[in-house]
C-alpha cells in the first residue's frame, strides 16, 4: 500500500501503513511533531499503537508539517492520510528523479542531489509521482557519466525497484525486521509490491518458499474491505455498545485465564434434600435471625470444610518463579452479576468464619455489589470462587477459572427429580455441581476429592460437624 500522495500545492500527504502484519488500524498514542515544525527524512513524527505493539513512524520526506489530521488517542484505518507536509520548500530526492534533473542540468552541480534522500529510510512506500517520471534519455549515459552520477543513478534504481543495483532494496522498516528476524537477504529477495516494494509475503516465500506467497497474497483485499460492516451498519436495528470498565476487564481477565491455566472440570449431580430441610430449619433458628440463610450458605460452608481437608487445592501458580503457592487462607469468591457486568469480589479469611459470620458477609457481599459499590480491594486476592448458576434455571456450567485462582465451583438449578433413595424411586431435591481447577497445580485426584467431599457434605450436612 502506497503511503504517500502528492498535490500539486506541494503537499505531501503521509498515510497510516501497516505496521503489522495483516493489522487494519492503529491509535495515534502521541504525536512528536506539531503544524509549522519542520520534519527531515527518517524523522520520527508520531507513536502508534496496534493490537501487537506500539510503533514509531518516520516520515519519509522533507519539508513543514501543515496539518494533523487525526488528534491523539484516535483510532485509525490503515491507509488514511494521518499528516500533510508541505515539500514545496525542498523537494528530497525521490520527489524530483536524479536522471531528469541530470538531463536538464547536466553540470557537476547535481552531485549532492543523492544526498537528501537516503533509500535506507524509504520504509513507507515510494511517492506516486514516482511512477509518472519521464522515460530515461539514453540508457548508456551512465557509463559516460561522473562517479557521482552514477551513485545517483544506483539510488535512483532501487527507489524504481528495477535499477541497475540491489544493494539497498525498498522495504518497509517492518519488513526489513521481519527479513533481519527470518535470517533473510533482503538484496536475494524478489519484489512483488508496488513500485518494486519488498511485502511481508516476499520475506515469507524466500524464508519458507512453498505457500508462502498463497498466504500472504490472501489478506491483502481482506484489509481493504474491512471497514465495509461499518458502512453497513444498521442503526435503525442494531446497537453498538462500547466494551470498557467492568466488562472490559472481565473479558480480558477471561481471556488471560482461559489460554494460560489449563481447565480440566469435573460434575456429580446429588440428592440435596436434606441441606434443603436444614435451610428451612435455621432460618428459624435464633442464633441466625436477621440474616441471610439460603443453599449458597451451605455450599459455601462445604466448599470451606472440603479445601480444610484437602488444603492442596487452595493455591496458584507462580510462572516468573515457576512455584505453586500453597494459601494457608481461604478468600472465598462469590460471582455476582451486576448493572455493570459480572464482578467476583470475595470474602476475606472465609475460613475462620463461623455460620452466621459467614452469612452475614455473604449477606453484605451481595448488597454492595447490587448497589454497585463493590470496590477494588473486595475483588483483589480470591483464592477459589462460587458461581450460582441454578438461580438461572441452568443445571449446571463449565466454569472459567477467576484469573490467579485455582478453583471455581459452579450450582446448578435444584429441583425435585425422580431419586433412587432407600431402594425406591421417589422425589427428591437434586442438584449438579461442576468444579473447573488448574491441572497445572491440581490433579484429577485431588479436584476429584474436593468434588466428591463438597457432594457427600451437601448430601449428609450433618458432616459440616463430623468433618469440621
Amino acid at each position: 500500500m502506497t503511503t504517500m500522495t502528492e498535490n500539486a500545492s506541494g503537499l505531501r500527504e503521509f498515510k497510516m501503513p501497516d505496521v503489522g502484519e495483516g493489522l487494519t488500524e492503529a491509535e495515534i498514542l502521541k504525536w512528536y511533531v506539531q503544524p509549522g515544525d519542520e520534519v527531515t527524512d527518517g524523522q520520527v513524527v508520531c507513536e502508534v499503537e496496534t493490537a501487537k505493539a506500539a510503533v514509531e513512524l518516520p516520515i519519509p520526506f522533507n519539508g513543514v508539517v501543515s496539518e494533523l489530521r487525526f488528534p491523539e488517542g484516535t483510532t485509525v484505518d490503515v491507509g488514511q492520510v494521518i499528516i500533510a507536509v508541505d515539500v514545496a520548500g525542498g523537494a528530497p530526492a525521490e520527489q524530483v528523479p536524479v536522471q531528469e534533473a541530470v538531463t536538464e542540468e547536466p553540470a557537476p552541480a547535481e552531485e549532492p542531489k543523492p544526498e537528501g534522500r537516503k533509500p535506507v529510510l524509504v520504509g513507507y512506500g515510494v511517492a506516486e509521482s514516482s511512477t509518472k517520471r519521464r522515460p530515461r534519455k539514453g540508457v548508456e549515459v551512465p557509463a559516460q557519466q561522473p562517479e557521482p552520477f552514477l551513485a545517483a543513478t544506483a539510488i535512483q534504481g532501487e527507489l524504481n525497484g528495477h535499477g541497475p543495483t540491489k544493494q539497498r532494496p525498498l522495504a518497509k522498516p517492518p519488513v526489513r525486521k521481519l527479513a533481519k528476524d527470518l535470517g533473510v537477504d533482503l538484496a536475494t529477495v524478489t519484489p512483488s509490491g508496488p513500485d518494486g516494494i519488498i511485502t511481508r509475503g516476499d520475506v515469507h516465500a524466500a524464508a519458507a518458499p512453498a505457500p508462502a506467497p498463497v498466504v500472504e497474497a490472501a489478506p491483502v483485499p481482506v484489509r481493504a474491505e474491512a471497514p465495509a460492516p461499518v458502512v453497513a451498519y444498521d442503526t435503525a436495528r442494531e446497537t453498538r455498545i462500547p466494551v470498557k470498565g467492568v466488562r472490559k476487564a472481565t473479558a480480558q481477565a477471561m481471556i488471560g485465564s482461559a489460554f494460560t491455566a489449563p481447565h480440566v472440570t469435573e460434575f456429580v449431580t446429588v440428592d440435596v434434600t436434606r441441606t434443603m430441610r436444614l435451610v428451612e430449619e435455621l432460618k428459624q433458628d435464633k442464633e441466625m435471625q436477621g440474616l441471610r440463610v439460603n443453599p449458597l450458605l451451605l455450599i459455601a460452608k462445604a466448599l470451606l470444610v472440603a479445601i480444610k481437608r484437602n488444603p492442596e487445592v487452595n493455591a496458584s501458580w507462580d510462572e516468573a518463579n515457576q512455584e505453586i503457592v500453597q494459601k494457608h487462607y481461604v478468600n472465598l469468591g462469590i460471582a455476582a452479576a451486576t448493572p455493570r457486568g459480572l464482578i467476583v469480589p470475595n470474602i476475606k479469611d472465609a475460613h475462620a468464619k463461623t455460620l452466621p459470620q459467614l452469612a452475614e458477609s455473604l449477606g453484605e457481599l451481595v448488597a454492595t455489589a447490587r448497589e454497585g459499590k463493590t470496590s477494588p480491594a473486595a475483588m483483589q486476592g480470591g483464592t477459589v470462587t462460587i458461581t450460582n448458576v441454578g438461580v438461572f434455571g441452568v443445571d449446571t456450567g463449565t466454569p472459567i477459572l477467576n484469573p490467579g485462582e485455582s478453583a471455581i465451583l459452579a450450582i446448578g438449578a435444584i429441583k425435585l427429580q425422580p431419586w433412587v433413595h432407600k431402594g425406591k424411586v421417589k422425589p427428591r431435591q437434586v442438584t449438579t455441581l461442576a468444579l473447573s481447577f488448574d491441572h497445572r497445580l491440581v490433579d484429577g485426584e485431588l479436584g476429584s476429592k474436593v468434588l466428591a467431599d463438597v457432594a457427600a457434605i451437601l448430601e449428609q450436612p450433618k458432616r459440616l460437624i463430623t468433618w469440621a
